[in-house]
């Protein structure tokens, strides 16, 4: 008797859950959705994937889902249209137990950014190109040169900018990774005016060397204008090149320049010369149309000077023209 007791309590037990279920998913096909969460597992912390950027490619989606059915919320859609932005590695779309949905997202890193003639792109450490566009920017090392095949790709650069970064001396120097061929690397450093050949990719600690011993020893007392080509290609030497042509300073305009601006002389009607309101008339102003003013805080590079002729002789030449 006992045991037929028990048969029973099961079979009402069983009932009572199949009951329970088919009602609580009834109820869960109705009930609306809570709200849409972002994670981006940016470990890096350089933000260059955010979860404000993630929620702009899903469109009018994170706006209405607080108004859309738990149940009518497709996370293989969304899945599918974040896998297909090159700067996400890896997406997670789940549907959470407080009626909410959890997206998770494992972005690209890029480390360098490469202009390939018009081309521009970003690259991460397996060397897949990551599309560049003013809303995903991150400052990374700068790489620059014809890459036409995969012979000498952007990322056997990754060494030497690995090395660069590492150190705290030449990280703050670099500006741009030149290559005008595998065994003609150019480092550009901030010093205006002056790149440096590090010819191949092999001995980069030793050519540092040598490079670091010229930025302290030679450039100093040389003066840091002197050279505009430093070669430290050939084992165990130090080549520099020196500066032919007058090294010009950043121009700068001054406010005053923007009031002595007559507006009249400059607006002129199609047909009519500058200077002029209509044809065979004076302008309202005499004033003539004021040229850009540039300020120099050196003497500016003199082009196409006669050999021997010094730039104040060709400046003095020029004024009485």
């Amino acid at each position: 008797m006992k045991k037929y007791l028990r048969c029973l309590m099961s079979l009402c037990l069983m009932a009572y859950l199949a009951v329970a279920l088919s009602f609580t998913s009834r109820f869960s096909h109705e009930e609306l959705c809570r709200g849409l969460t972002i994670v981006v597992n940016d470990s890096t912390e350089r933000r260059f994937v955010t979860a404000a950027e993630l929620a702009n490619e899903l469109g009018q989606l994170p706006a209405r889902i607080t108004s859309m059915k738990l149940d009518d919320v497709n996370t293989d859609s969304i899945t599918r249209l974040l896998r297909a932005i090159d700067k996400i590695e890896n997406v997670r779309v789940v549907k959470m137990t407080d009626h909410t949905v959890r997206i998770t997202v494992d972005p690209m890193v890029p480390v360098a950014r490469v202009f390939d003639r018009d081309a521009s792109y970003y690259i991460n450490r397996q060397g897949k190109r990551i599309s560049a566009n003013p809303r995903y920017h991150i400052d990374v090392p700068v790489i620059q040169g014809h890459f036409v095949d995969s012979v000498f790709p952007p990322t056997a650069l990754l060494p030497l900018i690995e090395y660069i970064v590492a150190d705290s001396v030449w990280n703050p120097l670099m500006c741009m990774i030149k290559v005008d061929s595998p065994s003609d690397i150019i480092f550009v450093p901030i010093v205006r005016g002056q790149v440096v050949n590090l010819g191949d990719l092999n001995n980069i600690e030793q050519k540092f060397h040598r490079l670091h011993r010229f930025y302290t020893e030679v450039l100093p007392v040389k003066g840091w204008d002197l050279y505009d080509t430093i070669s430290v290609k050939w084992g165990g030497q130090v080549v520099a090149s020196r500066r032919h042509k007058v090294l010009r300073a950043p121009f700068s305009i001054s406010e005053e320049d923007d009031e002595d601006i007559d507006v009249g002389t400059m607006l002129t009607a199609e047909g009519v010369a500058p200077g002029r309101t209509k044809p065979g008339q004076k302008a309202h102003s005499e004033r003539p149309i004021p040229a850009a003013k540039t300020v120099f805080a050196t003497q500016p590079e003199q082009k196409n000077a006669p050999e021997g002729d010094t730039p104040d002789k060709v400046k003095k030449e020029n004024s009485n023209r």
